[in-house]
């Protein structure tokens, strides 16, 4: 199968980066990490994608009076990389219309909570805080919502009458990098046909 170049957009410190640079690199998922892309100079995804010789790009938002401005300069990169899908790996910026549009249906999220449950920053806290007996993990396309984008996959994480907050979180993420890479593959398999809010799975070919 031909691999997908993906752009990484991140904002700290990249374990989902990181579970989908070892998928790839394992041939468990194909797709080329083109580059990875951060507003945050100190995030320490960025030194993960240099020890894989993967391109590690800062960009500024201090540097841009407007989001568009700052989004044209994150686009430039993905058009240097020449990156087909945009995965948004714990970036915690809310991209706008501006690049939404460019790359309709080709840009992906993860968020820590059953969405619509808990969508923001703060997706575990929220949900911990709230005392929910089941949360999980939600893979979404983008939209110009906050977290509302069609739902591809969901993980679930039953929280357990000893769990701390640490130990459901410790869970909730590695559940994610399992969930994450998944609706990756599907997307490059070009199984997920969006229907209206619903995405369909589509079978095997």
């Amino acid at each position: 199968m031909k691999k997908t170049n993906i752009g990484v957009l991140i904002s700290g410190s990249g374990t989902n980066l990181q579970s989908i640079i070892d998928k790839a690199e394992a041939g468990d998922l194909p797709v080329n990490v083109a580059c990875v892309i951060s507003d945050r100079e100190k995030a320490y995804g960025l030194e993960r994608a240099k020890k894989h010789g993967i391109p590690a790009v800062f960009v500024d938002r201090k540097g841009y009076a407007l989001r568009e401005a700052h989004e044209d300069a994150i686009i430039g990169v993905l058009d240097k990389y020449n990156v087909e899908l945009i995965v948004c790996a714990g970036y915690m910026r809310l991209l706008t219309h501006h690049i939404i549009s460019r790359y309709r249906n080709r840009i992906i999220n993860i968020h820590p909570a059953l969405l619509p449950s808990f969508p923001g920053t703060d997706g575990y806290g929220d949900a911990w805080r709230y005392g929910v007996k089941v949360s999980g993990c939600t893979v979404h396309f983008v939209d110009e919502g906050c977290d509302t984008g069609p739902i591809i996959l969901q993980g679930i994480n039953p929280v357990d009458n000893d769990d701390t907050f640490e130990s459901f979180r410790e869970r909730g993420l590695a559940i994610e990098h399992r969930v994450f890479p998944e609706a990756i593959k599907l997307y490059c398999e070009g199984r997920l046909k969006i229907e209206g809010r619903r995405v369909r799975i589509l079978d095997k070919e």
